[in-house]
């Protein structure tokens, strides 16, 4: 019955954008940054070590920010705000390119293999 004062209010694509880049900027703050950098250091770039030592800091740099926006302050509320970002994404490149930046800073770079007739794959080139 407490959840329903604890529902955020919609943000606009215009508004996302503005805590999508606040989020951002509080990963490189000093004290953010030590401890993304304990984290990751910590992971090992293993995946598995990744989602026990880097999500929940990730997770809880974004909730500092977010909840000035209405956003409940634990794991659900970077959830409704992950879903809005995506909801949003489609529509508007500059959103798209905030997230995948956000992305980018607590998901290990992944090497994809190569792939279409540039790479100089297995696929035949006529």
């Amino acid at each position: 019955m407490a959840s329903a004062s604890a529902q955020p209010a919609p943000l606009s694509a215009e508004q996302a954008k503005v805590v999508l880049a606040e989020v951002i900027q509080a990963f490189s703050a000093p004290e953010n940054a030590v401890r993304m950098d304990e984290a990751r250091d910590n992971a090992c770039n293993d995946m598995g070590k990744m989602l026990q030592f880097v999500l929940p800091v990730a997770t809880q740099i974004q909730q500092e920010v977010i909840k000035a926006y209405g956003f409940s302050c634990d794991g659900e509320g970077v959830l409704k705000f992950a879903r809005l970002v995506k909801s949003y994404e489609a529509q508007d490149p500059e959103i798209a390119s905030l997230s995948g930046k956000l992305k980018a800073l607590f998901l290990p770079p992944m090497t994809l293999p190569p792939h279409g007739p540039a790479s100089g794959g297995s696929v035949a080139a006529s």
